[in-house]
């Protein structure tokens, strides 16, 4: 499809369809107005006509490596959908496919996308967000895990923590069963995702949204 038709599609609100097999795309509400979708396949995945005033997007394109015209799908789609009043967050990284990382290299963030990341060689987002490679990918896994949004957001400095030593050897006179058992890992904050929330947080806070 040419990027005129797939401009054509959105605005009436057709369906997209990508080839090979067809899976929803992971998606969560943050509240507020703002959608978390995880794209798994382009176009297919994008959301389908205008957005209402004051519905913004965060569009996860982290580890997806499209071909060339998947990714200009993605930026006349974009260039449809986004405005001030309605942005949308692309999320990507260093992983992410090089024609995609071309295409977002074209994006206008005044139009109401901005690209936001953690910077690497030669991946330069528009919006850095601090995390090493591993943590990004260990919280990225999380969320599709099942793990709640919410633990990769927000930090839980409430959480009793107990020492290995403590753990390894407790009192002698303790019944076997009455031993605590080791607090589940919690998983890394998604800091790329986090740097999203937060933004949209400022907007609506400044009634720009």
């Amino acid at each position: 499809m040419t990027r005129t038709g797939v401009f054509l599609a959105f605005a009436l609100g057709w369906p997209l369809l990508a080839t090979g097999a067809w899976a929803a795309p992971l998606t969560r509400d943050l509240g507020d107005g703002l959608t978390y979708v995880r794209i798994r396949e382009l176009p297919s995945d994008l959301p389908g006509g205008p957005a209402a005033p004051g519905q913004a997007l965060i569009l996860d394109l982290r580890y997806l490596a499209p071909g060339r015209d998947a990714a200009a799908a993605l930026l006349a789609w974009a260039e449809f959908r986004a405005s001030a009043r309605s942005p949308v967050f692309l999320l990507a990284n260093r992983v992410t496919g090089t024609e995609l990382q071309a295409v977002l290299r074209r994006v206008s963030r005044g139009k109401g996308c901005v690209v936001i990341g953690v910077p690497a060689p030669g991946f330069e987002p528009q919006l850095a967000a601090k995390s090493g490679p591993e943590d990004e990918r260990e919280a990225y896994d999380a969320l599709g895990r099942g793990e709640p949004v919410l633990s990769l957001l927000v930090e839980n400095p409430g959480k009793t923590r107990l020492d290995e030593a403590s753990l390894n050897h407790p009192p002698a006179d303790e019944p076997e069963d009455a031993r605590v058992e080791p607090a589940k890992k919690s998983p890394p904050i998604d800091a790329a995702l986090q740097r999203a929330f937060h933004l949209h947080r400022s907007l609506r806070a400044l009634r720009r949204l």
